[in-house]
């Protein structure tokens, strides 16, 4: 089967909706998440081809499939993450900066902020005396890189 849109995601689906449907799920890593077309299988040992139509990326909950029973969904492996709880806008302002220099992507909860694990960074959190911590948790979405050039 080939999957060249995403039927909906379970955040907009009623609930009585997804619980009639039986569910089966392709685990991915985040990074996997910005790619349009590969080859993946589902936890019932399914192959799918994905080749998204329109350029955006997959999301946690996203449907790739749906009829009366079943349903294909997409859900995000677990990621090393530093979760970094800056008490003040000042400390948020020094490690965005710090983090932005070195091009990195960061993604926020609440009032936390997110990027994959680097030593360099807990170093650099550790100088700083900024509170974190190190996590393996689920992200929705990529970790993307914004691309842009120094002139």
């Amino acid at each position: 089967m080939i999957i060249e849109k995403i039927v909906a995601n379970l955040e907009q689906m009623e609930q009585s909706e997804i619980k009639k449907r039986h569910i089966e799920k392709v685990y991915l890593e985040s990074a996997h998440l910005m790619k349009r077309i590969q080859r993946v299988k589902t936890d019932h040992g399914n192959e799918l081809g994905i080749r998204l139509r329109e350029p955006r990326d997959l999301v946690a909950g996203d449907v790739l499939y749906m009829d009366d029973k079943n349903m294909i969904v997409i859900d995000v492996l677990s990621d090393d993450l530093l979760v970094i709880k800056p008490r003040s806008i000042k400390e948020m302002g020094t490690i965005a900066h710090q983090l932005g220099n070195r091009h990195l992507p960061a993604q926020f909860e609440d009032d936390e902020m997110l990027v994959q694990y680097d030593y360099l960074v807990e170093e650099l959190l550790q100088q700083l005396e900024i509170p974190y911590g190190r996590e393996d948790r689920k992200v929705k979405q990529a970790f993307r890189h914004i691309g842009h050039s120094h002139e």
